[in-house]
């Protein structure tokens, strides 16, 4: 399994966990169980997710700063998703480039999404990562 389909895969497991409120870890080993996902393949999966509750009140702060006006209840569910994983691999994990998590985040955004949701993702990010290049 690819990063790009353990990535698809993650944002399906945190849509998951948002749409049954549930942010546990049994929450995130069902699903690598259900899923059949192998300890190798787990490894992303289980960090990312790991990284999305323990800091979800700080990634939803960051979603609701640059959402232009928009509580996290209004946006849709797959896009939070998406933007939870993307903002999560851009303050979380260094060994990912940011443009990578921004790129993939689009093309997911591709996929589970539509075009409007692309262009408010593509933003969102965009001014995210503006805000902290000028706090570098």
């Amino acid at each position: 399994m690819g990063r790009k389909i353990q990535r698809e895969t993650t944002m399906k497991l945190l849509f998951e966990m948002e749409l049954n409120d549930d942010y546990t870890k049994e929450r995130v080993e069902s699903f690598l169980e259900n899923n059949e996902i192998s300890e190798d393949e787990g490894e992303y999966i289980i960090d990312i997710s790991q990284k999305v509750i323990e800091n979800l009140s700080l990634i939803d702060t960051k979603i609701e700063e640059y959402a232009s006006g928009w509580k996290i209840k209004r946006i849709a569910k797959v896009d939070l998703s998406i933007l939870r994983l993307a903002i999560c691999e851009i303050l979380y994990r260094e060994d990912i480039p940011i443009q990578v998590s921004i790129n993939e985040a689009i093309e997911v955004s591709k996929k589970y999404s539509s075009d409007e949701s692309r262009k408010f993702i593509n933003g969102l990010l965009g001014s995210l990562v503006r805000e902290l290049n000028k706090n570098d």
